[in-house]
């Protein structure tokens, strides 16, 4: 098991429990009792841990290495699934994975980033950073999604789009933004979820839809704390000032609007029992689709973009009437 730095208390706990295991397959005392009580103690701890967690302890979940990613909740959700590969203008990003799925009986196109599960597969997959190339075959497929009226699911999970030059050159800003116009008038139902970090124009390229949710101990923001810090105080060290100050937490987003609602998560995070978080996510969104298939499509378009038109606060300030000099 992998511990963050806020998780020492049970790391310690764990060890003890381990060893105290150990003595009892060597058969030499009876430890059931001492083995109970650890595990209640584990149980305790990690509720006091969890129950008030900071938006930098969000985002370090956010990047556990052993929580699940996009392939993995596929896997689970569908009976069966068929990568779709390249963008038919330039070349596969492997950052973004898609293809046609079928959820309980329903074909659905499933898109999303995929991050890697080791070292080798995260250069790979470019830590989940997507090319241009990444979000036009992402683009080709809900068009194709829309062609045979099949529902949209999109899954989040990127540090940002990549930011390199030759990113740049072939047109980032251009296929972020066009997907974001394509997907807002999309005809089919559109399920997007953030499952890890969200992060700037490289999650709203996938991520505008009929229903937007997080998983518990994700992120979502213009900007990741280290780059904010970086910018504001010209270092890194005042990340967990910038965690806050963003406010970029699930019940920060559920609070402005951005979102429609949060899915909750096993205690210990998604990684402690990645099934059970499947199966909360695969109900979550079969529930959605179903309310958005019983719309008419217009009506669905309609209320998609009243959405997005309806976000965020403002205030006026009266104009100040200038007195006549005369």
């Amino acid at each position: 098991m992998v511990f963050l730095d806020f998780e020492k208390p049970l790391e310690s706990l764990y060890l003890q429990l381990e060893k105290i295991q150990q003595v009892g397959e060597e058969g030499v005392l009876d430890v059931e009792p001492m083995v109970k009580e650890l595990e209640n103690k584990i149980r305790n701890t990690r509720k006091e841990i969890y129950s008030n967690l900071t938006g930098w302890q969000k985002v370090q979940l956010s990047r556990h290495p052993e929580r699940p990613y996009t392939l993995y909740y596929i896997n689970q959700m569908c009976r069966k699934f068929v990568e779709l590969h390249g963008d038919r203008y330039y070349a596969d990003d492997k950052a973004i994975v898609g293809g046609i799925g079928n959820i309980d009986g329903m074909n659905v196109v499933i898109i999303g980033q995929q991050k890697g599960v080791n070292t080798k597969m995260r250069q790979y997959r470019n830590f989940g950073m997507a090319n241009p190339e990444g979000y036009r075959k992402a683009l080709r497929l809900m068009k194709l999604a829309e062609r045979f009226n099949m529902p949209v699911i999109s899954l989040i999970d990127t540090p940002g789009a990549f930011p390199g030059l030759e990113a740049e050159e072939r047109g980032q800003a251009e296929a972020i933004a066009r997907n974001m116009f394509e997907m807002a008038k999309l005809r089919v139902p559109i399920v997007c979820t953030v499952i890890g970090e969200g992060a700037s124009g490289g999650a709203i390229g996938i991520g505008l839809g009929d229903r937007v949710y997080m998983l518990e101990n994700t992120w979502y923001s213009v900007i990741s704390p280290e780059s904010c810090s970086s910018i504001l105080w010209r270092s890194w060290d005042y990340k967990e000032q910038a965690a806050e100050a963003l406010k970029l937490t699930p019940e920060h987003m559920l609070d402005f609007g951005l979102i429609d609602d949060i899915i909750r998560e096993p205690l210990g995070g998604a990684h402690n029992a990645p099934e059970e978080m499947a199966k909360a996510l695969k109900r979550q969104i079969k529930k959605a689709i179903g309310e958005l298939l019983e719309m008419d499509p217009d009506d669905r378009i309609e209320a998609r973009i009243d959405k997005y038109s309806q976000m965020g606060r403002f205030e006026r300030i009266p104009k100040k009437v200038e007195e006549n000099p005369g």
